[in-house]
């Protein structure tokens, strides 16, 4: 008898933003699979006897997306409870739907677990609201990574929302910064990148759209990159989350 995959969301990265189906998952687990993504604290949830594999995508350790596929059936032969890991929100820029169309074709049982997507996580815990009555009424999200085989970016819906979240983006940030000034956006309009977000090592960096293109700001990954009035809103409502804990993490370039 075959065993079941769970595709977990595992959230932007604090332990605590793991949903309570995640948690008792993952504690259930006999083997995990696991994005670069996922904390070394959600992680210590598992079974001391659970099987821990790294099926990470970073550079010098990249795990083919069709190894992963075949690697969660064969795993399925062997264990119960297979459970596939992924940083935020398995099915927004996760590639989860792709590992649960495989494993549709190949008629092995799954389940997807929502996570919180660092999409609105990431920028919601350093104080950056992606909607506010009277600043921003719609908000819209593309990647800055396009991988082989997949459809040209759409830059052009940055000249209809009023927040753009970029993810993936930090190797192409000066490219990205010219294309949107190009579209029509504003150059003084704000920008922030927030490195490591929900984790221990996070940081906040400040700049403007005109800056990003002319003159970018020393960025690592894995950051997010989010555009518009909103991100004005970290010089107070940031200030408060630096209080809360006690950890200052906003640089302005």
């Amino acid at each position: 008898m075959m065993g079941k995959v769970y595709i977990v969301g595992a959230g932007p990265g604090d332990v605590e933003l793991l949903t309570l189906k995640a948690v008792r998952i993952i504690k259930e687990a006999d083997v995990i699979l696991y994005d670069r993504l996922v904390s070394e604290d959600i992680l210590q949830l598992a079974r001391p006897d659970c099987e821990i594999i790294y099926v990470g995508k970073e550079e010098g350790k990249h795990t083919p997306q069709d190894s992963i596929n075949r690697m969660l059936v064969e795993l399925s032969k062997v264990y119960r409870r297979v459970v596939r890991l992924k940083g935020g929100d398995p099915f927004v820029f996760g590639r989860g739907a792709e590992e649960a169309l495989y494993l549709a074709q190949k008629g092995v049982e799954f389940e997807v677990v929502p996570g919180v997507s660092s999409v609105t996580g990431v920028p919601t815990y350093v104080g950056i609201p992606l909607t506010m009555r009277g600043v921003s009424s719609s908000f819209g999200v593309v990647t800055g990574h396009e991988g082989e085989g997949c459809y040209g970016v759409r830059w052009e819906l940055s000249k209809y929302v009023d927040t753009l979240v970029v993810v993936m983006g930090v190797g192409k940030r000066q490219e990205i910064g010219r294309k949107l000034l190009e579209l029509g956006r504003d150059a003084e309009e704000p920008v922030a990148f927030v490195e490591r977000g929900c984790t221990s090592r996070q940081r906040v960096v400040v700049t403007s759209l005109g800056r990003l293109a002319s003159d970018p700001p020393p960025v690592e990954p894995p950051a997010l990159l989010v555009v518009g009035k909103v991100v004005d809103l970290i010089n107070t409502l940031g200030k408060e989350v630096e209080r809360w804990r006690q950890n200052p993490t906003v640089v302005i370039w």
